[in-house]
């Protein structure tokens, strides 16, 4: 059931929650006494926090120690929120089967507000909305609600409030960069962010100049000496705090005049370092106790997976073990590790199920970029934890590689540095046009001219000469020496990056070396068996002239580490053509036109589509797709198909009699 929240409290609101502070509800401006039971408020804040229908067997587990019948006291408590919220011809509270939902459609529930503000972003709120949500934390997450005989309800209070304290941060943050108030109006917002991370020096350096900017040098320098002091007790190093004052007494010291101001020359952009990530020690609920090895094993091995991807700057485990050993939160832990993103996980006992739930958090804006619930039987689980590891690891690698992208899209060409730009090309390079492998060349080339070392700019730089001998935009043997000489820097750039070895293995798949091709295409994997787009490409050489079983293998694989992955149709139309080679023509019509359904599958793929339905007797749906293929190059003939690709002379044979059948020539 969706639950719709706007950023303000809509002024027909039959029923006001507020979870900020105490719990609280208010009919028409004046407040319900609600029930004294702890448990009956809990669960109410659950349901409502939840914003979907939950099980009863998931509230009797959160409810804790109902020795006799748990059931039983869940209706009790459930029969007590009917008083609450439940109005004659309105019923909010359903329970339906094994389903208990809160529709709150008519209600307004601050936390719901904050999340809805949180999922759309931050950066499209003015500082009137976040002024208005910001108002709305008036204390901390369900203040005072804790029950100690129920530790899977504690554990998800003390998530929650972890979470909505790095929201209120975000938010604070937004809302003082924004500086479109007086900084004296500015201040109060400023000081609650300290307050919330004292430990964050973009939350100090923000007060200490609004406190200059408000003409209160004296207690900006009193607030720095408290700084000190503070940093100092908890053995946190002061040098971002110390420059950014020192900084900010040289910029207020002496204040010149605007014709004494001399333009300062532009600096080029650096080099920034990949994107940082923390990984947070995973946690067990009170149910898992002696089993701890399972949660500390599985956060140990994503960490190694995500450092061997070489496109992450993965903070060490022993350091993020050492901050959890202190009792730092993991927000907390990844603010005074200053990393970009931070992921964290429960590892929770079903019966005989063991759960595992995954969060990526962006910590600029405290979004949960990525969430997901992996179940397995606890008798086998360590079997299956390294499946479920590699799709943790790839999923955050992927979720993180789109939010770089997204946000470099967004700023102008010449402010970006060798990361974003990188992250530009891709955006472009994955559209599959021309005109955009076009543009993302010349962001590849801007990436390694900032940084020459930079492995990543190379392999990109080395894909869109690919496609344009690939998709015959350009002269085929002068991109294949371009595809491969770009594969070579990257190599040297960086040896152990899998996607070196990638675009090495294409490129002398562009050779018609498929022998070595294959053995640095497997290279790619041996560094990363998480790398999604070298087993992809594994099968893309392999269906064509290699072993096709080993290429659906290499497909399955690859869709299942990245299984929104924006190279899917290449890797459906992969087990197509394998399916063909084992004279599977029915299967490969079906994988072809899964491939031929991605919204930005390319006219090899609706060829490759065409000739495999033709093949299986299919001959009218072939024909339709054999007229898109001329719509968009109206010349096309087979043998522009077989110059394409790499087939053994079997597969090239079967391939022209379904040519022929379709209309584009023997």
């Amino acid at each position: 059931m969706e639950i719709s929240q706007s950023h303000a409290k809509p002024a027909s609101a039959a029923l006001v929650l507020r979870m900020f502070g105490r719990l609280t509800v208010a009919r028409d401006g004046a407040a319900i006494d609600l029930p004294p039971s702890r448990k009956v408020r809990a669960l109410l804040a659950y349901l409502a926090a939840a914003g979907h229908p939950v099980s009863r067997s998931r509230l009797c587990e959160l409810l804790g120690d109902v020795a006799n019948d748990p059931r039983g006291e869940l209706r009790w408590c459930l029969s007590k929120l009917r008083s609450v919220l439940d109005e004659p011809g309105r019923v909010r509270l359903s329970a339906r089967d094994e389903m208990i939902a809160l529709d709150l459609a008519d209600c307004t529930v601050d936390v719901l507000l904050v999340d809805a503000a949180t999922r759309a972003g931050l950066g499209t709120l003015d500082a009137a909305a976040l002024r208005g949500l910001c108002d709305l934390f008036i204390g901390d997450f369900l203040e005072g609600l804790d029950l100690a005989r129920s530790p899977q309800l504690d554990h998800w209070l003390s998530t929650q409030r972890r979470h909505y304290r790095s929201c209120h941060a975000a938010m604070l943050e937004r809302l003082v960069e924004l500086k479109t108030e007086s900084p004296q109006d500015l201040r109060p917002y400023a000081e609650r962010w300290v307050e919330l991370s004292p430990f964050d020096p973009r939350a100090q350096t923000l007060l200490l100049k609004t406190l200059l900017d408000g003409g209160l040098p004296h207690e900006a320098e009193r607030h720095f000496a408290a700084v000190t002091r503070l940093y100092q007790a908890e053995d946190v190093d002061l040098d971002a705090v110390a420059r950014a004052w020192r900084e900010l007494r040289r910029a207020t010291a002496a204040p010149a005049t605007k014709a004494e101001i001399a333009p300062e020359p532009a600096e080029p952009p650096i080099a920034r370092a990949r994107a940082s990530l923390a990984v947070m020690p995973f946690t067990e609920d009170e149910l898992m106790i002696g089993e701890r090895r399972l949660a500390d094993g599985l956060t140990h091995d994503i960490i190694t997976r995500l450092a061997k991807l070489r496109n992450l700057f993965v903070i060490a485990r022993g350091s993020v073990f050492a901050l959890s050993e202190e009792g730092v939160a993991p927000a907390e832990a990844a603010r005074r590790l200053d990393v970009d993103y931070f992921a964290h996980g429960i590892v929770r006992r079903h019966g005989e199920r063991a759960e595992v739930s995954v969060e990526l958090v962006e910590m600029r804006t405290a979004r949960i970029v990525w969430s997901e619930e992996f179940e397995v039987r606890r008798d086998d689980a360590f079997l299956v934890l390294d499946d479920i590891g590699d799709m943790i690891v790839a999923s955050i690698a992927n979720e993180i590689e789109t939010a770089e992208k997204n946000r470099a899209i967004l700023k102008p060409p010449n402010s970006l540095n060798a990361w974003e730009a990188y992250h530009r090309g891709l955006w472009h390079m994955y559209r599959f046009t021309k005109a955009d492998n076009d543009l993302a060349q010349q962001f590849f080339r801007q990436s390694s001219a900032i940084d020459p070392t930079f492995a990543r700019a190379y392999s990109g730089l080395s894909f869109t000469h690919w496609q344009n001998a690939f998709q015959q935009w350009d002269d085929r043997q002068k991109e294949t020496d371009s595809a491969f000489e770009a594969a070579g820097r990257s190599l040297l750039a960086d040896d152990h990056d899998p996607a070196a070895h990638w675009a090495m293995g294409r490129a002398l798949w562009l050779r018609n070396r498929h022998d070595q091709a294959v053995v640095e295409l497997e290279r790619s994997v041996d560094l990363s068996p998480n790398f999604a787009l070298g087993h992809y490409a594994l099968s893309f050489v392999q269906s064509q002239s290699g072993d096709p079983a080993a290429a659906i293998t290499s497909s399955d694989h690859s869709r299942s580490l990245s299984p929104f992955d924006p190279l899917l149709f290449g890797m459906l139309g992969s087990r197509a053509l394998a399916h063909v080679r084992l004279g599977q023509f029915e299967e490969a019509a079906e994988w072809a036109l899964k491939a031929a359904a991605r919204p930005n599958a390319h006219v090899i793929i609706l060829a490759i589509a065409a000739h495999c339905l033709a093949l299986a007797g299919r001959v009218e749906e072939a024909r339709t797709y054999a007229r898109l293929v001329r719509q968009t190059i109206p010349t096309f003939r087979v043998e522009d198909f077989l110059a394409t690709f790499r087939f053994s002379p079997d597969a090239e044979l079967l391939f022209r009699q379904a040519g022929a059948s379709i209309g584009f020539g023997g």
